[in-house]
């Protein structure tokens, strides 16, 4: 008897549903992966070979889990059963029938960077000059052709097209395939060689697909082809797909929630099953959720219930600025984690996009709160930032080589390999930091270094060095003579050389080193920092880079991601930062399409359940753009949230009484710490 205690009755449905085309509307929360696991051992208990089933997902972690879980359930070993990525199972496909297009047995899987390679070999065989062209963009353009998102002079520039072409020929030449042949090339195989997509067909009688609302249409194709569609009724079709409309939240990568309506179109007579309830959180959560997401029109129906209670209130708070927001969800954490006895690791702090972690980072950094960032690059280790921390951190010390190395050469300034080579290899043979070798690197007049190795530039560099070392060092007015630093290497044109064809990108980085100038603007302000000055700043942010090794069990660490990180992760307790109207939903996705506002929807219906027990969501007055504060208005999605769920909690404002009592407090936790 296969394990299925305390299913309910849909998921048990779902579980003896194995003939036949079936649909199952996996609502958040709602146990879907036990489903799945379960029905899979159901299967085999029933004694269906397991070299029959074929059981697809998204992500190598996602797989494994998967085969674990059907593991404990059976414990059987599993040798034969294939549970896969789509692009693993592609993979295997193609290592057994590749030879059949023309390519050799032991074919290369090419990743970004060699794809970015062969494509610049096909750029200069095509006579196409390389200069500023961005090679990760025509990638795109490339990749998006060849799974059929876009045609040549249709979404394609058809300028690359007989590059495109040159770039095909070249991966068969070098007996390789891109990441997306994974796809192109078995779909390529089934079509075209009827007696191969035959013994497929024959041998994978049971297929499931799991996160099926984040299929893309090749995907789709692939899934399709294999379970035999309406076109084919020569045996019986037995499919499984899994997946929630809902939750449908990456078209900007190829994923169509539609594909739930074409299989509904292409496997006549499916069964479809709802699994409503969620294990996951409380009425409130889930009453909340559901008045957001009834808003969008093109959806299954379905409306999650929980056993688990009415639950807190969910709080809507509405900061000044994403200072007060910030200090606000780490003050926040801070207290509910002394007193209700929790660990960091119980809260999730959810963003739209990761350019807004910055505060929340300061933040956390200011009060000890230890946290991860998942989905998206901390906006400390951004290469734009860290290229401009790594100035400060060598004026701070010349003898730091990591720093020296980085910035060397960034902004490019004539200091070529050789010259860094040469300087290297002095360094070693006279046990010295790089700088000391710099400085005899300078002034050598033997036949090693010779002017056009660089001496003059390197000796630019160093005075730009000492001279902002004599500026900066113990004096005040960092943030000031930071960008003046900027200014003066020149970082702007930096990144629009770097970024020809991306404008956009280079002021966006722009505008994160402003963001960070202005960090500093507020960390010099702040009335408490009684020595506003390098090495306090620089210590500061190394701390928020530390690793402590504080990831045992007990203390953990706040999880601070993207709402798109977030999805299939739950907290007990949930914070929704920045929900304002022009950040979710999110202006560009808006104006880029017309039914991203569904989309947008979808992810806040995300964010929403995955709390557990509390959320809490924030609102600001205004936000910082640039160099200029904007104001915000709320995001429409608050409304949807019916209002008797809702406290609302308008921003405090400091009184001059309120500012001494900080003040007071703070020296107090001062002379505490130095007793």
């Amino acid at each position: 008897m296969t394990p299925a205690e305390d299913l309910n009755g849909p998921q048990l449905q779902a579980v003896n549903a194995i003939e036949g085309p079936i649909l199952i509307i996996a609502g958040a929360g709602s146990g879907k992966t036990r489903v799945i696991t379960c029905r899979i051992a159901n299967m085999l208990d029933r004694g269906i070979p397991q070299s029959a089933i074929l059981a697809l997902t998204f992500t190598n972690k996602a797989a494994r889990e998967m085969e674990a879980r059907v593991k404990e359930l059976t414990g059987k070993k599993l040798q034969n059963l294939t549970v896969s990525t789509f692009h693993a199972f592609g993979v295997k496909v193609l290592r057994d029938e590749i030879e059949t297009l023309g390519y050799r047995r032991n074919f290369s899987i090419y990743d970004e960077v060699d794809r970015d390679q062969v494509i610049k070999d096909s750029l200069r065989e095509c006579k196409v000059s390389t200069e500023g062209v961005d090679l990760y963009a025509l990638g795109q353009i490339f990749s998006n052709v060849k799974i059929g998102r876009a045609r040549w002079g249709h979404g394609a520039n058809s300028e690359y097209e007989h590059v495109y072409e040159e770039y095909q020929r070249n991966l068969k030449l070098y007996n390789a395939v891109d990441f997306d042949d994974l796809l192109t090339l078995p779909i390529r195989l089934f079509e075209r060689y009827p007696e191969i997509l035959s013994a497929y067909r024959k041998r994978y009688r049971y297929i499931m697909v799991d996160e099926f609302q984040d299929t893309s249409f090749i995907q789709y194709r692939l899934m399709k082809l294999l379970a035999r569609g309406a076109e084919d009724t020569s045996a019986p079709c037995n499919i499984c797909v899994v997946g929630d409309d809902d939750q449908s939240i990456y078209s900007w990568r190829g994923a169509s929630y539609e594909n739930i309506q074409r299989f509904e179109e292409d496997f006549p007579g499916v069964v479809e099953i709802k699994l409503e309830q969620n294990y996951r959180s409380t009425t409130t959560i889930l009453e909340a959720a559901n008045g957001v997401i009834s808003n969008n029109t093109n959806r299954k129906e379905k409306r999650l219930w929980s056993g688990n209670g009415g639950g807190k209130p969910i709080e809507i708070f509405y900061p000044r600025n994403e200072s007060d927001e910030a200090d606000f969800i780490a003050e926040q954490i801070k207290q509910m984690k002394f007193q209700e006895h929790m660990r960091y690791d119980d809260f999730g702090v959810l963003l739209r996009t990761n350019s807004m972690s910055r505060a929340i980072e300061e933040a956390f950094l200011s009060l000890n709160v230890p946290y991860r960032m998942s989905g998206g690059t901390s906006f400390f280790q951004r290469k734009e930032i860290k290229d401009a921390l790594s100035y400060l951190r060598l004026i701070a010390n010349l003898e730091d080589d990591v720093n020296l190395l980085r910035i060397i050469n960034t902004p490019r300034r004539g200091i070529g390999k050789t010259s860094i080579a040469a300087i290297s290899e002095l360094a070693a043979k006279n046990r010295s930091s790089l700088w000391d070798a710099m400085t005899r690197f300078s002034l050598a007049e033997d036949a090693l270094f010779q002017e056009e190795m660089g001496r003059a530039d390197v000796r630019e560099f160093m005075a730009l060095i000492e001279k902002n070392r004599e500026e900066m060092l113990g004096k005040r007015g960092l943030s000031q003579k930071t960008r003046a630093l900027i200014e003066e290497i020149d970082y702007w044109g930096h990144l629009v050389t770097e970024f020809s064809k991306n404008e956009k990108l280079a002021r966006w980085k722009f505008g994160n080193i402003e963001s960070l100038i202005q960090s500093m603007v507020v960390w010099e302000n702040d009335p408490d920092n009684l020595d506003p000055t390098l090495y306090p700043y620089l210590n500061r942010i190394s701390l928020i880079t530390r690793d402590d090794g504080d990831d045992d069990a007990d203390k953990g660490k706040v999880n601070l991601m993207t709402i798109h990180s977030s999805k299939g992760l739950e907290f007990p307790v949930v914070f929704i930062a920045g929900a304002e109207d022009g950040v979710i939903p999110h202006a560009h996705s808006v104006e880029e399409s017309e039914g991203s506002i569904e989309e947008e929807r979808r992810l806040f219906y995300v964010a929403i359940t995955r709390a557990r027990d509390k959320l809490f969501i924030t609102s600001c007055r205004t936000r910082r753009k640039q160099q200029s504060s904007v104001e915000c208005q709320p995001s429409p999605f608050l409304a949807e949230i019916p209002q008797h769920l809702i406290e609302h909690h308008e921003a405090a404002q400091k009184t001059p009484e309120d500012e001494e009592a900080e003040a007071k407090a703070f020296f107090t936790r001062m002379k505490a710490m130095y007793k």
